[in-house]
C-alpha cells in the first residue's frame, strides 16, 4: 500500500498494522486469562466422577492466552513488523459513524427493545447517512418493523425482547 492519500496529495497517517495486531492480541490475551480463572473458579480439575464444570473451558483458555502472546510478541518484536498504515482518518471516520450508532442501537434495545429501537435505528442510518428524505426514512423504518412484529409476535407467535420500557404494550403483546 502506498503512503501517499491519493485525495489530497499528503502523506497518508494513521495507525500501522503492528499496531493493530498487538491490540487485538492483547485483548485475546486478556479473554483468555478471563476465561481461565472462571473456569478455575467453577472447578477446572479431575473430579471422582469425571472433568469438573470448568476443566474444557479452562484448557481453552490456556490455548487462547497462548495464541494471544505470541501473537502479542511477534507484532511487537517480530523480524518483519508491518509497518503500513492499516485505517487512516478518513476511514476510521467512516468505520465510527456505523460502529458507535450501532453500539448505541444494541443498549437501546435493552430499555425500548427491539422493534423500537429498530425502528429508530433504520430511520436516523437512512437520514443521516444515506441521505434519504426523512419522511421515506419513517415510512421504511415502520414498515420494515411493523413486517418484523407481525411476522414474530402474531403469525410465527415468537415474543421478541420488548425491552425494560415496553413502549409497546398498548398492543397488549
Amino acid at each position: 500500500m502506498d503512503q501517499h492519500s491519493e485525495s489530497n496529495g499528503g502523506v497518508r497517517t494513521g495507525v500501522a498494522h503492528y499496531v493493530v495486531e498487538a491490540a487485538v492480541a492483547g485483548l485475546l490475551l486478556l479473554l483468555g486469562i478471563i476465561v481461565a480463572i472462571s473456569s478455575w473458579e467453577l472447578g477446572a480439575g479431575w473430579t471422582s466422577d469425571g472433568p469438573g464444570s470448568g476443566y474444557f473451558p479452562f484448557y481453552i483458555g490456556l490455548v487462547i492466552c497462548i495464541s494471544g502472546a505470541g501473537t502479542l510478541f511477534q507484532a511487537l518484536f517480530g523480524k518483519e513488523k508491518n509497518t503500513e498504515i492499516f485505517v487512516d482518518g478518513e476511514q476510521l471516520k467512516r468505520i465510527l459513524q456505523v460502529l458507535i450508532p450501532a453500539a448505541i442501537y444494541v443498549g437501546a434495545i435493552q430499555l425500548i427493545g427491539i422493534y423500537v429501537a429498530s425502528a429508530i435505528y433504520i430511520a436516523l442510518f437512512m437520514i443521516f447517512l444515506g441521505k434519504f428524505a426523512p419522511w421515506k426514512a419513517i415510512v421504511a423504518a415502520l414498515s420494515v418493523n411493523t413486517l418484523f412484529f407481525m411476522m414474530f409476535e402474531v403469525w410465527f407467535k415468537v415474543p421478541l425482547y420488548k425491552g425494560a420500557v415496553n413502549l409497546l404494550s398498548f398492543l397488549g403483546y
